[in-house]
């Protein structure tokens, strides 16, 4: 084959695969109006995407099964999927891919789908989820993308619900002002969809999502049942109030019934890192604590390390980027060190992470130190864990065992794994997972192994509030393929 016949193979390999995903993107879409059913490729959304965010999604997955992900097993997967009347789910597309390649010769599609996914099939859309209202209580970096993540979450209106946000009113054009920063991010990019103001009832309209704004700056004084709010749960993230006292103000509100703190939370208040202590939450517990970023990006690695190999004591350096807790340029600061400009410098600061660990996993309690360091970036931050095992291992044996328990284990919401020469920071923002492995970055010798976690400390830390919020009001959709599903592809 010469040159012009191998570039003219390639293009038309190109145009083949943009035609094999257009085909998708309707089915993609009816599953999800019709039948309240959320696909994904590995972890990796797909409701909304264009043909090259399909093409992507399906590209990056050879970053976590060595392989590009075929648009020729997924594409008859979703033409399958459309016949079987599905209720409300999320299903992994991969996932399912990977399955119904090992599963018995001689096996259909549709025959392997409908066992797959034998509790949702002829559901017609069914889903037995109460709506539950949410107000977001602060609207900074971490409000906005809960926000964006609410929205593009809402579906058929069952679930999670936003109905409003509260904060303190900054300027005459105030409602002006905070859609702007909803449609536009310096590092996240613009919100995908649209967003109409109305100035005269204070609410923004963003993809069919009505969000009241509530101006007040007392956290008790708000009467939401006035705004249609009922038995919500409210979710600050000011930072403001971390301990009991201070967030019960929200509970006298009426429409309030539990309070989400997007913190560490002080004395007695669970501090939850979804996928290792989330089914600790009770209907009694009206006050959560969604723990911090690094917490949640670490405790996940941990638990995994410790359960395979134990974990004898360890140091966890974390190198995050500035926040707005910062100064950016010279100036006074409560904090040591903090008063110095974020932009121009490293700054040693403290972290209660490693300690913080502890309360979602008490088996490590007393084994941990921990340090910080603000670098000069936007977003995404590395946790390095230098640690002494029980157990020896050596680099291959441990990247292994983490790629699995990313792909095949209950953690594989929490865990991401990859193993590329060429990534950095700026390539894991919007990772929807708690933190990612870096394999080649790994070290092991003997009991001694030193692994580096990157994590997006915005977004991956949202993603992590949103499945505590999810369970705190139980409206999650069943998952397919299950974990014991996953398990037995990969033994």
């Amino acid at each position: 084959m010469n040159q012009n016949q191998a570039a003219d193979r390639a293009r038309q390999l190109w145009i083949d695969r943009e035609a094999l995903a257009e085909a998708m993107i309707p089915l993609i879409g009816r599953l999800y109006r019709t039948n309240n059913v959320v696909t994904s490729v590995y972890g990796r959304g797909l409701v909304n995407k264009s043909v090259v965010g399909l093409l992507k999604a399906h590209r990056f997955a050879r970053h976590i099964a060595d392989v590009e992900l075929p648009l020729e097993e997924t594409l008859p997967i979703l033409q399958a999927l459309g016949n079987l009347n599905l209720g409300a789910a999320s299903l992994d597309l991969a996932r399912l891919a990977v399955g119904f390649r090992a599963s018995a010769d001689g096996v259909t599609l549709d025959a392997y789908l409908r066992e797959e996914l034998g509790p949702i099939v002829g559901q017609h859309g069914l889903d037995e989820r109460t709506s539950t209202d949410v107000v977001l209580y602060g609207f900074g970096r971490i409000g906005r993308l809960l926000a964006r993540i609410l929205i593009e979450h809402a579906g058929g209106g069952q679930g999670l619900r936003l109905r409003a946000i509260v904060v303190r009113k900054g300027s005459d054009n105030d409602i002006i002002k905070r859609a702007s920063l909803l449609r536009r991010d310096s590092v996240h990019g613009p919100f995908e969809g649209t967003i109409t103001v109305d100035e005269i009832n204070n609410t923004i309209l963003a993809n069919g999502t009505l969000i009241q704004v509530i101006y007040s700056s007392d956290p008790a004084s708000v009467d939401y049942t006035s705004y249609g709010i009922h038995n919500a749960v409210v979710v600050d993230n000011t930072g403001r109030w971390r301990d009991a006292e201070g967030l019960s103000q929200h509970l006298t509100c009426p429409g309030v019934s539990r309070v989400l703190l997007t913190a560490p939370g002080k004395g007695a208040l669970k501090n939850i890192v979804h996928g290792i202590n989330h089914t600790s939450i009770t209907a009694d517990d009206l006050i959560v604590t969604a723990a911090s970023c690094t917490t949640n990006a670490i405790t996940p690695v941990l638990k995994a390390v410790n359960d395979r190999f134990g974990i004898v004591e360890g140091h966890v350096e974390t190198v995050h980027s500035f926040t707005n807790d910062q100064n950016l340029i010279d100036n006074f600061h409560s904090g040591d060190r903090r008063g110095r400009s974020a932009a121009l410098n490293m700054v040693i600061t403290e972290t209660g992470a490693a300690k913080a660990v502890a309360k979602a996993l008490p088996e490590l309690a007393g084994k941990l130190t921990g340090n910080a360091i603000r670098v000069p970036t936007p977003d995404v931050s590395m946790a390095i864990l230098n640690l002494t095992l029980q157990a020896g291992t050596d680099k291959e044996e441990l990247n292994t065992y983490l790629r699995t328990m990313s792909l095949h284990s209950n953690l594989h919401k929490q865990i991401d794994f990859i193993d590329s020469p060429e990534v950095v920071s700026s390539d894991f923002l919007g990772s929807r997972r708690a933190g990612i492995v870096d394999g080649l970055a790994t070290i092991a010798t003997g009991n001694k192994v030193v692994l580096y976690v990157w994590y997006d400390n915005e977004f991956g830390y949202s993603c992590q509030v949103i499945r505590v919020l999810e369970e705190m009001a139980q409206v999650q959709a069943p998952t397919f393929p299950g974990t014991a599903a996953l398990t037995a592809v990969a033994g």
